[in-house]
């Protein structure tokens, strides 16, 4: 199949309200219950969004940190997950560092924005060229309704073609 299709289909099946909540609900419960929401999903750039509320709060008046990070995450995962999905050979995709600069309370609608989906392709692509393990820092941008920073997230993604473990490795006995 063609990656661009599968990318398409992913991308529109995903930017549906209903399907991504479905997808949250089934897949990742917490950001489920944070209220994450994604408002755009292209080759290029994610951009995902979080509003504060019971519970995604801290003691503080503010989202909590690790609500935050989900978010900032989702970003940058949804592009390399639409880049992944379905595609062939298999890949893994897993996230192996995170690094996070907090600049400012974040209060109100928070909009995280990845935009590095071209890069993220070239790792990918890398990766099943060699058949070697590739990884890739993917900055998203956390932004409060006056535009200031909130956040920055550098998520360290690894991608790697899965090993069929089914096939017999030559010289097996």
């Amino acid at each position: 199949m063609n990656q661009a299709k599968v990318n398409m289909s992913f991308q529109q099946k995903m930017i549906n309200p209903f399907f991504f909540r479905l997808f949250l609900f089934l897949k990742l419960p917490m950001a489920f219950l944070a209220g994450l929401k994604l408002k755009e999903l292209s080759d290029a750039h994610a951009v995902v969004r979080m509003k504060y509320k019971y519970l995604n709060k801290n003691p503080f008046g503010s989202i909590y940190f690790a609500c935050l990070s989900m978010a900032g995450e989702l970003a940058s995962g949804m592009l390399a997950a639409s880049i992944a999905y379905k595609s062939n050979p298999k890949l893994s995709m897993l996230v192996v560092g995170v690094k996070i600069n907090f600049t400012k309370k974040a209060v109100g609608t928070i909009i995280f924005e990845c935009n590095q989906g071209k890069e993220i392709l070239a790792t990918v692509q890398k990766s099943i060229d060699t058949g070697e393990g590739q990884a890739i820092e993917a900055l998203t941008i956390a932004r409060d309704e006056k535009g200031d920073v909130v956040a920055e997230f550098l998520i360290q993604w690894s991608f790697k073609v899965k090993v069929s473990y089914d096939k017999k490795i030559p010289n097996e006995k």
